[in-house]
């Protein structure tokens, strides 16, 4: 491993609760959360990515926090060779079920089990937002380190300045979650401070079903 990188070796408790929640609400979730072809603005934003990502002669793409994969099937098919990454197995278990024809594994975006610079683009969509600020450095080391020169980064994130503590969602009751919302400039910030060039920041103010506002951070790994 080279000097310098960081890595996660302990199965954190926010880890734990996370991945408790979402075998919880697994099935369920698949039924609330409507498919990327429904919201124009992201369609043409994880488009893009893909786009720039074939542009620079393509290669192995990560969904990382796919949950039930429905971000690793549009990628799919728009031409990239991806797999989805989850903490959860129950989230894994429909992603499989639902995408039988694309690849699926368990993983922490603490601690990747991915070669370093094997990846022609990374996607973290929604999947940091349950990650606490001070452990963001470590994450965004990790989609550093297992990007290749040249590599693309794309976030999607709730944005804010707080901790949500959510005890409901996708038709249950009685959860445990913390959401974290985070400024569009300091996941900029984060993400510049592990290496990469921030290329495009994006604030949806008004977003479909949702009242908080929505960030996303187009970054690359430079050549």
């Amino acid at each position: 491993m080279p000097a310098g990188t960081v890595r996660a070796v302990t199965d954190d408790q926010f880890l734990t609760t996370t991945r408790a929640t979402y075998a919880i609400v697994a099935e369920s979730y698949a039924r609330f959360v409507p498919p990327v072809d429904e919201d124009l603005q992201d369609r043409a934003l994880l488009t893009a990515f893909a786009d720039l990502v074939r542009a620079d002669g393509g290669g192995p793409v990560a969904d990382l926090g796919c949950g039930t994969g429905r971000v690793t099937a549009y990628l799919a098919a728009a031409g990239l060779d991806v797999a989805g990454v989850d903490l959860s197995p129950e989230m894994l278990a429909v992603a499989r079920r639902d995408h039988p024809g694309l690849r699926f594994s368990q993983g922490s975006l603490l601690d990747l089990d991915l070669p370093d610079g094997g990846l022609a683009g990374a996607l973290a969509w929604y999947s940091i937002i349950h990650t606490p600020p001070e452990r963001l450095p470590v994450v965004c080391a990790e989609l550093f380190r297992v990007l290749r020169p040249g590599g693309h980064l794309q976030l999607g994130f709730h944005v804010g300045d707080r901790r949500h503590h959510a005890t409901e969602g996708y038709g249950h009751e009685g959860l445990e979650l913390d959401i974290y919302w985070l400024p569009v400039e300091r996941v900029c910030a984060l993400v510049t401070e592990a290496g990469f060039e921030v290329l495009t920041q994006v604030l949806r103010v008004r977003v479909p079903d949702t009242r908080v506002p929505q960030g996303r951070v187009l970054a690359r790994k430079p050549a």
